[in-house]
């Protein structure tokens, strides 16, 4: 059993992080390397998958030997770190079958220990996809095209052409579309080598922009009728999600 201490100045980053990941699994395993810690995992329904990583730069202190693969409930996880207070530090150890976490503020102590689980699944491999096109594009500016999709349906379908990107929707009584375009806005790129449109459940793509920062860029890679690749970073983090297309009938 690999011995572990991981220092976190930071726990909002660190909650962030693993909303980023409870937006889709409810638990998983969690790889912990001498460099990284990191999740791979399908969401239930098998359509989506999460894969997260933080390099050891991202924390305060990382003292990870050799590797190990610990099941977390990191619903359960989220909600202990949701107890951080801005200046506390945080450190995180494992204690035989257990994650033992402690908060340090300024002449306090408080200490929270989660049961680790058996077997959580995870750590699947990567879909390929070859995309055809590549969207980066504001969090905060996606976002807002999935609140104006909600008001008209629970599908939605991403185009890239030339140099737009088009969110669109039809529902039983009304229709939406949102174009992007190069123009003014610096922060917006839009690179298809061809033509790509596909379309997906707006609830997954809700879950997955969720914990994105506004002002951070989202790369989305797209190819018509496979799924969807969306990445973008908190801090140092990184997370990539996929998502299986919805297949429309011609």
């Amino acid at each position: 059993m690999a011995s572990m201490e991981i220092t976190v100045d930071d726990v909002k980053f660190l909650r962030s992080c693993v909303d980023a990941i409870v937006n889709l699994i409810e638990e998983g395993t969690l790889e912990l390397g001498s460099d990284a810690m990191g999740v791979r995992a399908m969401d239930a329904s098998q359509i989506a998958m999460v894969v997260f990583s933080a390099p050891k730069s991202a924390f305060a202190g990382y003292k990870v030997s050799g590797s190990e693969k610990v099941g977390v409930n990191f619903a359960d996880l989220s909600k202990i770190l949701g107890r951080g207070r801005s200046k506390d530090k945080l450190i995180i150890k494992r204690k035989e079958n257990k994650l033992e976490l402690e908060f340090r503020g300024k002449g306090s102590k408080r200490h929270f220990s989660l049961p680790l689980l058996e077997d959580a699944g995870g750590g699947q491999k990567e879909p390929k996809v070859e995309h055809d096109a590549l969207v980066k594009i504001r969090g905060g500016e996606f976002k807002e095209m999935l609140r104006d999709v909600a008001l008209v349906s629970s599908h939605l379908t991403m185009e890239a052409k030339g140099k737009e990107f088009m969110v669109s929707a039809k529902g039983d009584s009304a229709e939406m579309s949102a174009v992007s375009e190069k123009g003014e806005k610096k922060e917006f790129e839009v690179d298809a080598k061809k033509e790509a449109r596909a379309t997906f459940p707006l609830q997954y793509l809700d879950d997955i922009a969720k914990a994105c920062p506004d002002d951070e860029l989202m790369s989305i890679h797209l190819r018509s009728n496979k799924p969807v690749k969306l990445d973008y970073k908190i801090g140092k983090a990184g997370l990539t999600y996929y998502l299986a297309p919805r297949i429309e009938d011609e």
